[in-house]
């Protein structure tokens, strides 16, 4: 048997209060495909975000009563210009994210800023000129020599 392809289906992010997360994630524009007492779905470009409630992941990880924490990764949402990542930014701020670092230009020739959403998971919003999107959104990373 072969090690399954490399890919990710479903990012769960725990958060500690359902309705809050799901109208912050709502103000940004996200629509749910399915939302159950304890966890909402959203469909991305080839894959899922969940978000569940902490106590309700931590049982159903096997680990009933395990403190549950964020902020160790970072999830990455890819523009195709400056503005689009000021723009997101800013709806980001408007619907109650914390700014770590505003959007700017970096070192590696790219443009980039960060917030955190109301339960502390790190989002960076970017725009890679070396990273060409799809119609769909659709991140394709170039292969080095």
């Amino acid at each position: 048997m072969s090690y399954p392809k490399q890919r990710i289906t479903l990012i769960t992010l725990g958060v500690a209060n359902i309705p809050r997360a799901r109208a912050f994630y709502e103000a940004l524009g996200w629509r749910p495909v399915q939302a159950l007492e304890s966890v909402v779905f959203y469909q991305l470009a080839g894959m899922a975000l969940g978000l569940f409630g902490r106590e309700d992941l931590a049982a159903d990880q096997g680990r009933p009563g395990a403190v549950l924490g964020a902020g160790a990764m970072t999830l990455a949402q890819n523009f195709d210009t400056e503005a689009e990542v000021d723009a997101a930014f800013a709806a980001a701020l408007a619907a109650g994210a914390t700014a770590l670092k505003a959007p700017e230009k970096v070192f590696w020739g790219g443009y980039s800023g960060y917030f955190a959403d109301p339960d502390g998971h790190v989002w960076e919003l970017v725009m890679n000129p070396f990273w060409p999107l799809a119609e769909d959104g659709t991140l394709s990373i170039p292969a080095s020599a």
